[in-house]
């Protein structure tokens, strides 16, 4: 083909693509990196890396000589290894060899700890998420058609939900989400549409193929395990209803053996039995890990309400958008589509019981309950069906997306700023992001580079979300008149709500002195 006439082919397909361009540029901007706080979920992660990669090891002795120990490393026969699931880790090694390859052949030397950071975030977080919300769209179509209403879950899920925090950072919760979720959405189309043959090699390759990703999810987050109980129950009584016989169960077990059995001999070589987890070697934390089963002892209505409705962590403060699942599974079912709500329910269930059940519910600094991360991409079909149920009044559009605007808001903004809410800050939206804005700082992030200064740097970032967000607002094409009413509805209620979060109490002096001598100092120190 000429070059002059596959330039323009280029921008044309670009250009119906400016929309997933534009979400990408979002998850790349921002670098949230501040050594200063030590970072216990990511450094014995990056340990792990250089170990495999290095040495041949699990022991992070060498790392934690070098850069220092954290709560997250646990003893045993006389080494340090990451408490973590070691999936994360693995998967960043073959990055960090390119890594490693690249700085010594370019600059002659090792890469640098931020360095490392920043390509195991982008390598095991951002790329697969992002390929992950390419496989949602057209998967949420099997719910509905409308395109606004899929384009506008999307965005609700990629920019205004924990997903692109944990994608953002070097923190596993996010990348078990896209394993066990795409496991989900593959194991659905070959039972729902034979794909493409119910009993030929190439259905076989693909639950070999969601075995092995459904696998990989408690290899890189234990807790991930949960939310593969109701697909794997539902996916066997459907099998044996259709009577396709043992061959589908045969190929997801085979799939999924694999991955499984490098954990347990990952747990026996580090910890001395296949069963025993990193957490049960825990020292700082023992006494919360070692009570009840993996830290689950009883039901806890604090849990409960801290991680779902509390100011300074919950789920539904940070993404209210969240609660359009309720309607849409009520919409489903009279649809006729239960076995789906009776799956995505399910999984929203176990995960509400399990953070309620876990004595370390808290889970120290972070961007909303981490922990039940996995969960969010089985809510995202019934809030696409209210979403596509409300298109037709755009007053109610627009407050449906208004809620969807907050989590958009507090997310998109808290990873350029500081996306670790330490436990101090009861209101860390004003306490943390926005007082961080307010005294012109930011992490640091591609503005920065380009030689804009402080948080002027975010403004190029602003009209990236802003873009997103507007065409969402506005949806698919029809009258202007519904859709600027819709847009409008939708801007007023994000700024109500979000105005209203500033009427929670603070934390006081503790949280003052913990911005001024912690938070402001760490963002500054990457600033010059």
């Amino acid at each position: 083909m000429e070059p002059r006439q596959s330039a323009p082919r280029l921008a044309v397909r670009l250009g119906r693509r400016w929309w997933a361009i534009a979400v990408a540029l979002v998850f790349g901007y921002g670098f949230p990196h501040f050594p200063s706080i030590r970072s216990a979920n990511e450094l014995p992660r990056v340990y792990l890396v250089m170990a495999m990669a290095d040495h041949g090891t699990f022991a992070i002795d060498r790392g934690v000589r070098r850069w220092g120990g954290t709560a997250d490393v646990s003893p045993a026969g006389g080494h340090q290894y990451s408490n973590k699931a070691p999936g994360s880790s693995m998967l960043a090694v073959p990055a960090y060899v390119a890594l490693r390859g690249v700085t010594q052949a370019v600059a002659g030397r090792e890469p640098t700890l931020g360095e490392m950071v920043w390509t195991f975030r982008i390598w095991t977080g951002v790329v697969p998420t992002l390929l992950f919300l390419a496989l949602l769209w057209g998967f949420l179509g099997r719910f509905t058609p409308d395109e606004g209403a899929r384009r506008a879950a999307i965005a609700i899920y990629g920019l205004g939900s924990m997903a692109i925090v944990y994608s953002v950072l070097f923190i596993s919760h996010q990348l078990s989400a896209v394993c066990v979720g795409a496991a989900w959405i593959i194991t659905v189309r070959v039972i729902e549409d034979g794909a493409p043959a119910a009993t030929g090699a190439r259905s076989g390759r693909w639950m070999l193929a969601a075995g092995a990703l459904a696998g990989a999810a408690p290899l890189v987050d234990y807790q991930a395990v949960f939310a593969a109980v109701p697909v794997a129950l539902w996916a066997t009584i459907r099998l044996i209803q259709s009577r396709r016989g043992a061959a589908p169960f045969l190929w997801a077990a085979v799939g999924a053996a694999l991955p499984i059995a490098v954990l347990l001999v990952y747990h026996d070589a580090c910890f001395g039995s296949p069963l025993r987890t990193g957490y049960a070697a825990s020292e700082v934390f023992a006494h919360n890990h070692q009570r009840g089963f993996l830290g689950m002892d009883q039901l806890r209505w604090a849990a409960f309400t801290g991680s779902t409705v509390a100011p300074d962590n919950g789920l539904i403060v940070f993404c209210p958008a969240l609660l359009l699942a309720l309607p849409g599974w009520f919409l489903m079912w009279r649809r006729g589509q239960r076995d789906h709500v009776l799956v995505t329910a399910a999984v929203a269930v176990i995960y509400l019981l399990f953070i309620s059940s876990i004595n370390f519910w808290r889970g120290g600094w972070q961007l909303g309950p981490r922990y039940i991360t996995a969960m969010l991409p089985f809510l995202l079909p019934p809030i696409t069906v209210t979403l596509a149920a409300v298109g037709r009044w755009p007053a109610l559009r627009g407050a449906a997306l208004g809620l969807g605007g907050v989590g958009v808001f507090v997310y998109a903004a808290s990873i350029v700023a500081f996306p670790h809410f330490p436990e101090k800050f009861t209101n860390p939206l004003y306490e943390v992001t926005l007082r961080l804005f307010g005294d012109g700082l930011a992490a640091p992030n591609l503005g920065m580079i380009a030689g804009l200064p402080g948080a002027w740097s975010l403004v190029p970032y602003a009209v990236l979300v802003g873009t997103v967000w507007a065409a969402v607002l506005l949806g698919p094409r029809g009258p202007w008149r519904p859709r600027l009413l819709a847009a409008g509805v939708a801007i007023a209620v994000t700024a109500a709500i979000v105005v209203a979060y500033g009427g929670f109490r603070g934390g006081g002096p503790i949280a003052d002195e913990a911005y001024v001598h912690t938070v402001a100092p760490a963002v500054r120190s990457q600033m010059r």
